[in-house]
């Protein structure tokens, strides 16, 4: 079972978009209908749906490790700079972990794409 992927609010629609069309489980907060929700509430929709949460938003690096000292589980944050790779390179690298990652490979962890 490979890995799904939910994108929040800072990551264009076209990302999720370009994933579907290669085959990835991918939506965004547009396609999902979690436009406005804080970032607490986003990782925990992604939590709830067993999903990565791929953002552009450093604000979930400081998440993560707060909800590592809660204890609270999520299923991975995937992060990379809005400015440092374009569409079509994340699409590109978000489907190479699609394909060799399992969905409990990211629990609880930050990758940086």
């Amino acid at each position: 079972m490979a890995i799904k992927i939910y994108t929040n609010e800072s990551v264009p629609v076209g990302v999720a978009a370009g994933l579907k069309r290669r085959a990835v489980e991918a939506w965004s907060a547009l396609d999902s209908g979690q436009l406005g929700l804080s970032d607490e509430d986003h990782l925990e929709y992604a939590a709830q749906a067993k999903a990565a949460l791929f953002t552009h938003d450093a604000d979930f690096l400081r998440l993560a490790q707060t909800w590592a000292e809660e204890p609270k589980t999520h299923w991975g944050i995937i992060y990379v700079h809005t400015a440092q790779l374009s569409v079509g390179e994340c699409i590109r690298r978000l489907k190479e972990m699609a394909d060799v990652l399992e969905p409990e490979d990211l629990i609880d962890r930050v990758e940086f794409l």
